[in-house]
């Protein structure tokens, strides 16, 4: 049996923040086709990367999510999301901005990468803001089609006390 979900909450410890018990801060992160009438909304979030050893960025990767489900398999609740994967352009941030640059990954068809990852690899939800270079920004331009208008873009730790403690 598989059960769909427009939303999920991400409950993590951050004890530098103390607005929350004990340093604990939930978000909801969001894969919705419409809200209201309103056009799709889909977050992106950073996944932690299994059994690495580092540290900051470089223990992370970036997805888009676009549909949360959970499925049930030999008695056992399996939550997960399917996501399309962002790749870093460079080795190192940003020399002006101190952000990281990430594009889609794109297979050999040109087709965005997508995986099922679990829930439970979720770390925090990401905040990309467009590369733009020297070209202005269409003015009719939605927020719900932002993160297809652009080629790159950027990891913004900038958002909030969270993802700069992660983002560094």
């Amino acid at each position: 049996r598989v059960q769909v979900f427009y939303s999920a909450v991400a409950t993590f410890c951050m004890p530098s923040d103390q607005s929350g018990v004990g340093g604990m801060c939930r978000e909801i992160i969001r894969a919705m086709l419409s809200w209201q009438g309103d056009p799709p909304h889909y977050d992106c979030v950073y996944v932690a990367k299994g059994g690495m050893e580092t540290e900051g960025f470089c223990s992370l990767m970036v997805g888009r999510v676009h549909l949360f489900f959970s499925c049930v398999h030999v008695r056992h609740n399996y939550s997960c999301a399917l996501v399309d994967w962002f790749m870093p352009v460079a080795d190192e941030p940003d020399r002006l901005t101190g952000m990281w640059i990430m594009a889609p990954e794109v297979d050999d068809s040109g087709h965005c990468v997508q995986c099922v990852i679990s829930l439970d690899s979720v770390v925090h939800g990401a905040h990309f803001i467009g590369v733009y270079g020297g070209d202005f920004i269409p003015v009719d331009l939605r927020f719900s089609d932002s993160l297809d208008a652009f080629k790159a873009y950027y990891v913004n730790k900038y958002i909030d006390h969270h993802a700069n403690m992660l983002v560094f």
